[in-house]
């Protein structure tokens, strides 16, 4: 996913995408971008680190870790919450702020949390719910220039960023997911930290036209999960579903929505930049499928395929109160895209 970090330009794709946000802030209007944040950010998190710490923190650019993803409950690299000090905690909280909106990492505390929900819902189970077991880990140095990574991951949180010269951020793959989907009782009784992911869909598969739904609805039973899981790269779907070009402007509108909701988990530039390459590669070639009932309750799932991205979403797991949701980029996960660029033009690496 290329970051465009032209200012004008971005306040150009203001009039081009149904993106909704607030005009430029300070930082922006100086110039800052989220690169320049995400590397003060991992600097002055590694600072506080001392050099044990450092090691489980760092890996090379090019280790084979960086590949290694996943967003189930199992042994990790890198450095958990819980390992850290109060102050080192706080640093690496900041750090994770610098690649997601702040709604995005209130979802992900949230989200956190909801490890001490399953803790009482699982007593004595065999796996050990921790909200403080998620995972900062450093690919590279963090520089304005060269190439570097870094990630943030636990059970259901799985968020990469690879940064390149200092121009070019990927933002894939991109996992949130929560169990229960909705807290049904306790303290947090109603809670629904992904509640967008799933109403916008809801909405927009109600709203086919019977002409529109021997399209959109694909398969009468959903599938047990999402197809991609934790793939390095992500395939190509099969390509059936309702395209964005056959919707009327209201269902346009809620299919944009609903993109929307996973990419603005980004940063406002990196958001704008995901619906600009959706439009650049063909917006009227993006397809929503739903498979499954379409009431609430019922386990269901569906996918938004374009040329360029999947966003995948599945909730049928715990009785349909269990939901996985990710995007991914053809060509673009792990900065695949940008970093050929630069290879091209950077024979001494």
């Amino acid at each position: 996913m290329r970051l465009v970090l032209n200012v004008a330009v971005a306040v150009t794709l203001l009039g081009l995408v149904a993106l909704a946000g607030p005009r430029p802030n300070a930082e922006q209007a100086r110039g800052i971008t989220p690169a320049d944040k995400m590397v003060s950010a991992a600097r002055a998190f590694l600072a506080t680190l001392d050099a044990a710490q450092v090691a489980t923190a760092r890996f090379s650019f090019d280790a084979d870790e960086r590949f290694n993803w996943h967003f189930i409950p199992r042994e990790r690299k890198g450095l958990s919450l819980k390992a850290m000090t109060p102050p080192q905690r706080q640093a690496a909280l900041e750090l994770v702020k610098t690649g997601l909106s702040e709604p995005a990492f209130n979802k992900t505390e949230t989200i956190r949390s909801l490890e001490n929900v399953l803790r009482e819902l699982e007593k004595g189970g065999r796996l050990v719910r921790d909200p403080e077991m998620y995972f900062v880990t450093i690919f590279g140095e963090p520089s304005p220039s060269g190439v570097w990574g870094w990630r943030y991951e636990g059970h259901h949180i799985a968020q990469n960023w690879t940064i390149v010269d200092g121009l070019g951020i990927a933002t894939s793959p991109q996992f949130f997911g929560a169990n229960p989907a909705e807290v049904r009782a306790g303290p947090m009784k109603g809670t629904r930290a992904l509640a967008a992911e799933e109403d916008l869909a809801r909405k927009l598969v109600e709203s086919l036209k019977a002409e529109q739904l021997t399209g959109g609805v694909v398969a009468e039973k959903a599938p047990n999960d999402i197809a991609t899981m934790a793939e390095r790269q992500a395939a190509i779907q099969a390509d059936t579903g309702v395209a964005y070009g056959s919707l009327g402007k209201d269902q346009q509108a809620m299919l944009l929505a609903l993109i929307e909701a996973y990419a603005n988990a980004q940063p406002r530039e990196l958001a704008l930049d995901r619906i600009q390459r959706i439009r650049r590669a063909g917006i009227d070639r993006v397809k929503f499928a739903w498979m499954g009932p379409v009431q609430k309750g019922q386990g269901h799932y569906y996918r938004i395929q374009g040329p360029s991205f999947l966003i995948e979403y599945d909730n049928t797991q715990n009785d349909a109160n269990h939901i996985h949701a990710v995007w991914r980029d053809f060509k673009g996960d792990f900065g695949r895209d940008l970093l050929a660029e630069h290879y091209k033009t950077s024979p001494h690496r």
